[in-house]
């Protein structure tokens, strides 16, 4: 217990803090009808968690950096436990996504510190036997997600898929406590603040920009502002950035191919293997009539193919050119998001199984692979910013993901509505991709129904096939980026042993 004690305490964290990024998919329709959600309002309850993971992820680091990464570790889950209690007792939409925010912040400082004391407490081999435990844990947590939330909200209540965060964080406090040595960076470090607020300012419009454009319009120039707040916020970053004595992202990284290839890996990562879950949930549930733990157990090949392929990466490949693992594993992430745009009107539960065991072995390469490979496409002396971007990377790809398929599923919806002659199709579209299948339904006169709900099941099979297909499309693309551009250089295999991971390069 005393050698991979650490571990353990790291990897409980990480898994509870993982898990809440997915845990409210199948919990969704049970959520909107309880709160009375609108799409957009369940959207950024997934949204705002994973947006303040990755916006401020970085500056966190700098942060724990300055008054310890145990510490921040420890607070963080106190804040994630404390906020989880309050989504849980949340009165309304509006308070539960204020709450999901707060307990993304908890998150955030937990994230920014686990590669870090791992990096503390492992070298040479346990190093990246470390790492590959700790991807697969990733993995798992993301994917299991929408399971423990099934069993949750059905055995129970949607409320109780926040309090049980309460006994794991205990449980997660006490063990760091007991088995994790306090680590900092180097002296004279300072918290980031410029770069972290443009950087969030950036991720945040940028979000609200495409989540919003479906209702107001990709044309308006409510939409026009807001993403020129997003370009306007971005470009304030690279400036505070460049200027910056102690800047918590140096953009001078993005010189190197291989940092800038796996970048983009890491930011289609999350976003193409789970950005279309959501929705794929709610279709489960809403249309095909699934409880909320058969909807989560549709997915468990997901989980169970990631689990498999990152335990055997991690034990097999050690010493395999990164390239060809991340890449190949961004290809079967695509492949699989390609394999589940196969739905129409008639089609079950059974049509996603091929596609999501796909993806599934996609995720359970890179995950242990993609934080390596970026320490070890950067000089030692970043290796901390590098793993920081990685997870960085990662969570906004999520967030965009969500967003951007979601517009993408309501707009496709839309206009399959409108070929099958409905009223409103606009708000028919936006009611059905937010739960509200029955509702509509409800609207129609009795002798008309089996014909609209025929015309239900075919918008929405269509509007998750065109998430699908643009998931898949930019799996690929960024598996064929990482192939290309990154260096050969074996997994596990830095050029220098790097300073712990998760701290902030000093000049």
């Amino acid at each position: 217990m005393r050698k991979w004690g650490p571990l353990v305490a790291v990897c409980l964290g990480t898994f509870m803090l993982l898990i809440d990024v997915t845990i409210v998919v199948v919990a969704l329709p049970d959520i909107a009808d309880a709160l009375d959600a609108s799409l957009s309002e369940l959207q950024w309850m997934i949204d705002v968690y994973a947006l303040a993971l990755a916006a401020l992820l970085l500056g966190a680091g700098s942060a724990a950096d300055v008054i310890g990464r145990r510490r921040m570790y420890v607070a963080g889950t106190a804040l994630f436990a404390a906020a989880s209690l309050a989504c849980g007792l949340a009165p309304g939409a509006g308070a539960l996504v204020a709450m999901r925010a707060v307990q993304g912040v908890g998150a955030t400082a937990m994230f920014a510190t686990t590669l870090s004391l791992l990096g503390a407490a492992y070298q040479g081999r346990d190093r990246s036997v470390a790492l590959g435990v700790w991807g697969a844990v990733s993995g798992a947590a993301a994917a299991l997600g929408p399971v423990l939330g099934g069993l949750l909200t059905q055995a129970l209540d949607w409320r109780w898929i926040f309090y049980v965060n309460l006994p794991v964080s205990v449980a997660a406090i006490a063990l760091t406590l007991r088995v994790v040595k306090e680590s900092r960076g180097h002296g004279g470090a300072r918290i980031d603040w410029p770069g972290t607020a443009s950087f969030t300012a950036f991720a945040g419009l940028l979000t609200f920009a495409v989540i919003r454009a479906d209702e107001a319009g990709w044309a308006s120039a409510r939409t026009a502002w807001t993403f020129g707040g997003a370009v306007a916020a971005l470009v304030v970053f690279v400036a505070v950035e460049r200027r910056a004595a102690q800047p918590m992202l140096d953009l001078a990284l993005f010189r190197s191919p291989s940092f800038t290839a796996i970048m983009v890996g890491a930011l289609a990562l999350s976003g193409t293997a789970f950005g279309f879950l959501p929705y794929t949930s709610l279709w489960l549930q809403t249309l095909l009539g699934l409880s909320p733990v058969r909807g989560g157990l549709v997915l468990i090949p997901l989980a169970l193919a990631a689990f498999v392929a990152s335990a055997v990466s991690g034990r097999f490949l050690h010493g395999a050119p990164s390239r060809l693992v991340i890449g190949g594993g961004m290809v079967l992430i695509g492949a699989g998001a390609l394999a589940q745009a196969v739905l129409d009107a008639g089609s079950g539960w059974g049509a996603l199984t091929a596609g999501l065991v796909v993806a599934g072995l996609g995720v359970g390469l890179v995950n242990p692979a993609i934080a390596g490979a970026a320490l070890a496409s950067v000089p030692p002396r970043r290796a901390g910013m590098a793993g920081g971007a990685v997870n960085t990377f990662r969570q906004l790809g999520y967030a965009l993901g969500v967003a951007v398929f979601g517009t993408l599923l309501s707009t496709r919806m839309e206009h399959s509505l409108r070929d099958a002659g409905a009223p409103d199709p606009h708000a028919a579209a936006r009611a059905l991709a937010g739960g509200g299948a029955r509702e509509l339904l409800a609207r129609v006169p009795s002798g008309r129904r089996d014909a609209a709900d025929q015309a239900l099941h075919a918008a929405f099979a269509s509007g998750l096939n065109a998430a699908a297909l643009a998931a898949g499309a930019a799996g690929l693309l960024a598996g064929a980026v990482v192939l290309v551009l990154v260096r050969e250089r074996p997994i596990g295999a830095p050029a220098a042993a790097p300073e712990p991971v998760g701290a902030v390069e000093r000049p």
